[in-house]
């Protein structure tokens, strides 16, 4: 899930992403453009039974992501703004950060 929130002079997005944790046993991972696709640089806490952490983004910018869950299996985020193919052969879902 995705809830984006802009600072007042609207420079930067916090949008925060989460996943519920009924589909995950250890931990998640946000992986994306925003941080080079690197799996283990940004981690969700678990609070309330969900997931989620904030990223500062730039507006007016369009990011693909994914969720690695356990170390193994990449999801989407159902509520992504949009979905865009891979090399892989998949989707990648996409955060668009408006002005």
């Amino acid at each position: 899930m995705l809830n984006k929130k802009f600072t007042p002079k609207r420079t930067v997005c916090k949008v925060t992403f989460s996943v519920p944790s009924e589909i995950v046993e250890k931990e998640v991972a946000l992986v994306g453009d925003f941080n080079d696709w690197d799996t283990t640089s940004i981690k969700l806490e678990k609070k309330n039974g969900v997931y989620s952490t904030e990223v500062r983004l730039k507006p007016e910018t369009e990011y693909k992501f994914k969720y690695l869950i356990d170390g193994e299996t990449w999801e989407n985020d159902y509520q992504a703004d949009a979905y865009v193919p891979n090399e892989f052969g998949t989707e990648d879902s996409v955060v668009m950060v408006g002005k």
